[in-house]
């Protein structure tokens, strides 16, 4: 599932270096997002066995701070598992108190076709004061190993722009699965593990590069236990090609 960054885009100030947002009347715009990725990581696990990504979205936004969306990623759990795409429907006011500071809330919904016991939903609120950002997402409807549960999730970034048109974003979150999930070898279980990512990114002919360090504090034995294999919470890199519009 992804980390919901990208989607609060209600205010074109919060908008990637480089998009355009299509206006359509004096109230109503909609935003347009292409990216191609190495890898799909959301909070810091690869969601496509660290294959690429082709994802796109659409954001209808108000004047008033307003906005819906959708958003899809191919996806790949393996162990047999039928779903090859995630599709996320969301839904959120953003409050721009200056253009330092301001405050979106929303709903998130995850749906995954052919395997619906995955499907949950989030209500998230991310606070933006002069680029550092606190934000949190909790869903009471997570899957979890015999019926739903809840989860938190929550971090801290920072989003600033660096000489020669490069942009710096950092991010160190926690994943709170509220009962034990993660298993060490020894057989001792953990509720939750934190993740962090490093991203440059840089608007070269229109589109937007970006390249991200990605880690979590897993063991391999605790990636196993609750995502089937040992190497899609270990560090990598990933390198994206974004175009906005």
């Amino acid at each position: 599932m992804k980390a919901f960054t990208l989607f609060a885009l209600a205010s074109f100030s919060l908008l990637p270096l480089g998009s355009q947002a299509l206006p359509l009347n004096d109230d109503f715009t909609v935003l347009v997002d292409l990216t191609l990725a190495s890898d799909y990581r959301t909070r810091g696990i690869s969601q496509t066995q660290n294959d690429p990504a082709v994802q796109a979205g659409v954001t209808l936004a108000h004047s008033s701070g307003l906005y819906l969306g959708a958003w899809s990623s191919n996806v790949d759990f393996g162990g047999g598992l039928k779903t090859r795409q995630e599709v996320d429907y969301y839904g959120g006011w953003l409050w721009q108190a200056t253009d330092a500071i301001s405050l979106d809330v929303g709903y998130l919904k995850y749906a995954y076709p052919k395997e619906s016991q995955f499907n949950q939903s989030e209500v998230y609120g991310i606070l933006d004061v002069y680029g550092v950002k606190l934000a949190a997402y909790y869903s009471a409807d997570a899957p979890g190993i015999d019926s739903k549960q809840s989860t938190l999730y929550r971090y801290v970034g920072y989003e600033t722009e660096l000489p020669y048109g490069l942009g710096l974003k950092l991010r160190y979150g926690e994943m709170d699965f509220k009962d034990p999930r993660l298993y060490s070898a020894s057989g001792h279980g953990e509720e939750a593990y934190h993740e962090w990512e490093a991203k440059l990114t840089r608007e070269v002919a229109g589109v937007l590069l970006g390249l991200s360090y990605i880690d979590t504090d897993l063991s391999k034995s605790q990636c196993i236990s609750n995502w089937g294999f040992d190497d899609v919470c270990s560090a990598t890199l990933v390198a994206s090609v974004s175009k906005s519009f």
